[in-house]
């Protein structure tokens, strides 16, 4: 090939500077969205209980969701968005090569995490001490079922950011390689949109 047919040629570029990179990339790995649609399929039919529960007794429904402590519900709620804004951010400072600030960051969504079974046990001391058990209705009955999976499935979160932190700190994690952070914020991702979703069905009842 000659002079003039190789400068006619656009300049060869390497594969990690291809424009198309990491397009259509799914966040972490596979085994953890096994585990996130098992998750989605386990509250589906769990909802599917609640609206059935709620179409045969729609009267203890509507009487039964103002005894609930809405404040609990409410915080809780913050403490879940917060928690994965931080996971997220640590997620997006390890991208950007600030390893310190994605740690600091991790710290901050585990603490806020911890909250979360810390509001929960005061909000069930509260719900005994004002008779709200699960046998006082089939309405509580949905209610303590779901929400107590679902603090199940945040604790199981929980030791996944302890983990995930360990690793961090071990300095196991890069700009290149960070898959399992990104899988820990997809598996909290995905707890936390169930929670937005069990809070108005249980303590505003849309």
């Amino acid at each position: 090939m000659d002079s003039a047919q190789s400068a006619s040629l656009p300049p060869l570029m390497p594969c990690d500077a291809s424009p198309v990179a990491g397009k259509g990339r799914i966040p972490g790995n596979k085994g953890i969205w096994v585990g996130i649609c098992c998750e989605f399929v386990e509250f589906l039919l769990l909802f599917a209980v609640y609206f059935v529960a709620r179409a045969n007794f729609p009267q203890e429904f509507t009487a039964s969701a103002g005894r609930l402590h809405l404040w609990s519900g409410i915080w809780i709620t913050v403490a879940m968005v917060s928690s994965s804004f931080s996971i997220a951010a640590s997620v997006i400072m390890i991208r950007n090569g600030r390893r310190r600030a994605s740690i600091a960051c991790l710290v901050l969504g585990l603490l806020i995490a911890l909250s979360y079974p810390v509001l929960k046990f005061f909000e069930i001391q509260w719900n005994l001490a004002h008779g709200i058990n699960g046998e006082a209705g089939i309405f509580f009955t949905v209610y303590y079922y779901l929400t107590i999976n679902h603090m199940v499935h945040a604790f199981w979160g929980i030791l996944g950011i302890l983990w995930v932190l360990t690793r961090h700190g071990f300095g196991i994690y890069t700009p290149e390689n960070h898959d399992g952070l990104e899988a820990l914020a997809s598996y909290w991702h995905a707890t936390d949109l169930i929670w937005l979703v069990i809070f108005p069905f249980f303590y505003v009842l849309v």
